[in-house]
């Protein structure tokens, strides 16, 4: 099979997936959500809908055509440790490994077990022979390289056992905010979906925003206030909660909008429910703070991406096909195995 027979193929499994019924959907996510809480239909619903976003034909097609993609190279055994945080967050690097024409042999996350075998059956129904190069395992051993992410603890761990291999290990990182108080209303409700979906478990999720004054607080607060779905979850209202509790007794300094704390400090992940913000003084001294912080975050979103190497508010979560994690070129790392 070639690279454009399989892409062809994956192209079917996204209009299969665009075309499923409302009950399918529904007994989807209620099997997700019965498993992991944390992933709601609502949130279930958008990952599938970046799933598709990949499997459009014409992004795939645009996708591979830089890349010299050889039909008849052997394929490799290719191990990949998912991560559990947010639903479907390995499919790209499988979606990878199937173009790049190797097998996959999948450990899945301990939080996210449902969507990726659920997703590898609906292709088995359109292609048996391309499902056929994916299998799930419990150990991965004797692999010919390895794709593994997790937190910088677990990294420690895929790197003495992964190490002497091809391998893409990948630690914990966040995205940030660049605020620069031209913001609209409308522009910082848009920044609460870089927030707010899958209740900020994502690497993708802002969880520090960097102001250029502190009068922006009061809008920022103000705006982010309207958008407080994540409290009806209860997880997400236990963190706020406890947050919020942890912060009086120790008398730290913070804001409070009803539903999401905002905390100055210098580090960068913030807990559930709170987001740590700085005031920057100056544009040349923010982008010298951040190139020293470049292997911890993911993304960086400002007003229509008008900051250096950003992209727009409200797209944290909507990466293209071609955006790969931790900007390593997940499908040029398995082409040159060959």
């Amino acid at each position: 099979m070639d690279v454009n027979q399989r892409v062809t193929i994956l192209a079917s499994l996204g209009n299969h997936l665009q075309n499923l019924s409302g009950e399918s959907k529904a007994e989807l996510y209620a099997k997700m959500q019965n498993y992991n809480n944390w992933f709601t239909p609502k949130q279930s619903a958008i990952a599938l809908e970046g799933i598709c976003r990949y499997l459009d034909y014409q992004q795939l097609t645009n996708w591979i055509e830089p890349y010299s993609i050889d039909n008849n190279s052997i394929p490799k055994n290719i191990g990949i440790i998912m991560a559990g945080n947010i639903p479907g967050v390995g499919f790209h690097d499988l979606l990878c490994t199937l173009v790049a024409g190797h097998r996959a042999r999948v450990k899945l996350g301990s939080s996210d077990n449902i969507l990726i075998p659920w997703l590898v059956e609906q292709l088995k129904d359109l292609s048996p022979e391309l499902a056929a190069n994916i299998s799930f395992e419990e150990r991965l051993s004797g692999m010919d390289a390895y794709i593994a992410t997790g937190s910088d603890n677990s990294a420690r761990y895929f790197d003495y056992y992964f190490g002497k291999y091809p391998h893409i290990i990948r630690k914990n990182r966040t995205s940030v905010a660049i605020l620069n108080g031209k913001e609209s209303e409308a522009d910082l409700e848009l920044l609460a979906k870089d927030i707010f979906t899958y209740y900020g478990l994502g690497c993708r999720n802002v969880s520090k925003v960097f102001f250029s004054d502190i009068s922006q607080i009061q809008d920022f607060m103000k705006a982010i206030e309207k958008v407080n779905e994540a409290l009806e979850h209860h997880k997400y209202f236990n963190n706020y909660e406890y947050n919020k509790s942890k912060y009086l007794i120790n008398s730290i300094p913070h804001y409070d909008n009803g539903h999401l704390l905002l905390v100055e400090s210098k580090d960068l992940v913030s807990p559930i429910s709170v987001i740590y913000y700085e005031i920057y003084e100056s544009l040349s001294d923010l982008q010298e703070s951040l190139a020293g912080l470049e292997g911890k975050i993911q993304c960086l979103v400002s007003k229509d991406g008008w900051f250096n190497e950003s992209i727009a508010l409200g797209s944290a979560q909507a990466p293209e096909v071609n955006d790969y994690a931790d900007k390593v070129d997940t499908l040029k790392f398995l082409l040159e195995l060959n």
